[in-house]
């Protein structure tokens, strides 16, 4: 018998589990920060609010099973048709535009691979009721900002087109099955050559119309820098693009327009690549990759205006992205920009003998109560061995709890970097002098 995690599933020990929280702490801060607002939802759901976004295939991709009452649910494998669900409860109420934000642990059934697991944790931002292309730079700014706080700064392109675009592309060179033609972009960075020639052809495009996309691939596949893309999309519209293109040009300009002024602009590149597979994204979609080009991609996201009907809602203009924690540790770890995980306890208390116990569990907890992390021995370890504890868990100072000092009405505190050691008040032992004098900074 063996005990041992399911296949794509992991236990995460000490000090990564606490890394893992900190980035995801860090996540919700900036989201508020940027004016989003916490939506909660369950993790188990019925398996009909999934197949009413994605159809009812979609349930071999999922964690689905009868419950006890013989009713199909499923773990969440993703938190839109949530957030469409809570939105539509609240469509009348809800000021306009909704910027709600999800952090949250998902299942999905498939076979695992590098930076896929079956369990993962994700978090999602999503804005609605606001038409484009405000909302997408919204978005743009508040994940690349999440990026470079988790630590990713510099390591990554944020890359964006319009699925509206690449229609008037397809439509351009003779795609007689769209939905096709978008796989074979999405599939192309991977798929090589030959495959992509043989998806456009499947997709109804000519020999000649295939020669002449990779010719456009060639220029500009690897991506437009955003000082550039203006121009790039005024040659498309030239060449006489179809509609509904000229409508996914116009808006593209804009969102080039609106980053111009800021940190994105030498960071945000022009993709024809990027179409996103999902038949529900209706204008914008963007990605994030590292630089290197060694990963899957670090976000995806982009405009969904019709999905707030399929749930029961009004026409309600939306747009989303997703960030997974599965890529973003790869390459954090792949750039040695993992955080350090828990940080180091700030106080260690010592009890110089087990007589002094019961006064170090009394200072131990004033200063937790004034927010200051302390930790103490458990084992019984003689003083020696509770010091060497401290210099393990990499602590600030000491704070040794003896007969002699007591009596006084002091403590004994220990720099444990320099060893340097003073009395202080049992009364105020978060560092205050026995004479009223404060502790230099930490």
């Amino acid at each position: 018998m063996t005990l041992d995690p399911l296949q794509g599933f992991k236990d995460y020990l000490p000090p990564d589990a606490g890394a893992r929280s900190q980035l995801r702490s860090r996540w919700r801060a900036i989201a508020r920060r940027a004016g989003f607002t916490e939506l909660e939802s369950p993790s188990v759901e019925r398996l009909e609010l999934f197949q009413v976004k994605s159809g009812e295939e979609i349930a071999k991709e999922l964690f689905s099973f009868p419950d006890k009452g013989g009713r199909p649910v499923t773990l969440v494998a993703e938190t839109t048709p949530q957030l469409a669900r809570a939105f539509v409860e609240r469509a009348k109420a809800e000021p306009l535009p909704v910027k709600w934000f999800t952090s949250a642990r998902l299942w999905r059934y498939e076979e695992p691979q590098a930076g896929r697991t079956r369990e993962f944790g994700q978090l999602n931002l999503d804005i609605l009721g606001a038409p484009p292309p405000l909302p997408e730079v919204e978005l743009l700014l508040t994940a690349a900002r999440i990026l470079d706080e988790s630590g990713a700064e510099g390591l990554y392109d944020l890359r964006v087109n319009d699925r509206e675009l690449a229609e008037g592309l397809g439509k351009s060179l003779g795609a007689t099955d769209l939905g096709a033609f978008f796989r074979a972009l999405d599939r192309s960075p991977k798929s090589g050559r030959e495959a992509f020639e043989r998806d456009l052809a499947g997709a109804g495009l000519s020999p000649e119309a295939i020669e002449r996309l990779e010719a456009d691939l060639a220029t500009f596949g690897s991506g437009v820098p955003a000082p550039e893309a203006a121009a790039v999309l005024d040659g498309w519209l030239a060449r006489g693009l179809p509609e509904p293109g000229p409508a996914g040009v116009a808006r593209l300009k804009r969102i080039f327009e609106l980053l111009d002024r800021t940190s994105l602009r030498d960071r945000v590149l022009l993709d024809l690549r990027i179409v996103r597979g999902f038949a529900y994204y209706t204008s914008s979609v963007f990605e994030a990759f590292d630089k290197k080009g060694e990963f899957r991609a670090l976000l995806g996201g982009g405009r969904y205006d019709h999905l707030v009907e399929l749930f029961g809602g009004p026409p309600t203009p939306a747009c989303g992205l997703a960030i997974g924690d599965q890529t973003l540790e790869r390459v954090l770890r792949a750039n040695d920009a993992w955080p350090v995980g828990e940080p180091p306890v700030d106080t260690y208390v010592v009890a110089v003998t087990p007589a002094e116990q019961a006064v170090a569990f009394e200072v131990a907890e004033t200063l937790r109560a004034q927010g200051i992390s302390a930790d103490l021995d458990l084992m019984g370890r003689p003083l020696s061995r509770q010091l060497k504890e401290a210099h393990r868990r990499q602590a600030r100072r000491a704070i040794l709890v003896g007969a002699k000092e007591l009596a006084r009405g002091t403590l004994l505190e220990r720099d444990l970097t320099t060893g340097e050691q003073r009395e202080i008040l049992r009364s105020a032992p978060d560092g205050r002098g026995a004479h009223g004098v404060p502790p230099a900074p930490a």
